[in-house]
């Protein structure tokens, strides 16, 4: 497939995991991918990987996306190096988990700035490029947990805001050929899952009704599907990649 061809997808949060899956992804596909990430060593070796392997132009870039001044010159310089931005992946995001009594101000901050925050930066840098093209794709990453989960005040918060944020966005921009989508990833194969002792990872695949865990490719499948322009039509929606977790439990 080659469905990106010329195309340009910026991608927060892209050195590993999640955001080098979907990186590697469109990359595969055609496009010039533009990594932004606070880990510029990891960014830069995928780049080039991708850039070797697939002959598309892919660079890295050291952005906090707390900070709308890097923001900002990020989305500009990609945008003047290369004549386009077509599809932004707000992916960046951190956990602070704790009960809320336990939460104080800099874990809280840290998690809302990085996901929300960060989010509306970036979402408000590429917008005036979009517009002028009349033509965009803004994906942002919420997760299962947007609904509530029990410890993690500060991260449903944060991935609550996302979805009202795409779904804002998406009224404002619609008229312009833009569109906005946000993506709730369940029990994916990540470091941070990894990390779980066996008892309580095997405990909550048991709940997912396909008893079993996702994958990165899962979740960059998703993403360049609402990244093209054959999503051209989908806007304001949440997808869940989990399973079916998010539906809830059976009473059976």
């Amino acid at each position: 497939m080659n469905r990106y061809h010329d195309h340009v997808v910026l991608v927060t949060g892209g050195a590993q995991g999640l955001g080098a899956a979907m990186a590697t992804r469109f990359a595969s596909e055609g496009a010039s991918v533009a990594i932004g990430d606070v880990t510029l060593d990891a960014a830069t070796a995928l780049a080039g990987d991708l850039q070797q392997r697939y002959g598309q132009v892919c660079t890295a870039h050291r952005v906090d996306v707390t900070d709308s001044a890097e923001v900002d010159q990020w989305v500009d310089t990609v945008a003047e190096d290369r004549g386009r931005i077509d599809a932004l992946v707000n992916n960046a995001g951190i956990i602070r988990d704790n009960k809320i009594d336990d939460i104080d101000d800099a874990d809280w901050h840290a998690v809302v700035d990085v996901s929300l925050t960060g989010s509306f930066y970036c979402t408000r840098a590429v917008l005036p490029h979009m517009r002028e093209r009349q033509y965009g794709r803004i994906v942002s990453f919420s997760s299962m947990s947007w609904r509530g989960n029990y410890g993690q005040a500060n991260y449903v918060a944060a991935k609550a805001g996302i979805v009202g944020l795409t779904r804002t966005i998406t009224l404002e921009t619609a008229r312009h050929g833009i569109t906005a989508n946000a993506i709730a990833p369940g029990l994916i194969e990540t470091p941070m899952l990894a990390s779980m002792n066996a008892p309580a990872r095997d405990k909550l695949i048991s709940k997912v009704p396909q008893r079993k865990t996702g994958n990165p490719e899962d979740i960059a499948e998703a993403a360049a599907y609402l990244c093209s322009p054959a999503a051209g039509y989908v806007s304001g929606i949440v997808l869940d990649v989990d399973g079916g977790l998010g539906i809830g439990s059976s009473i059976r």
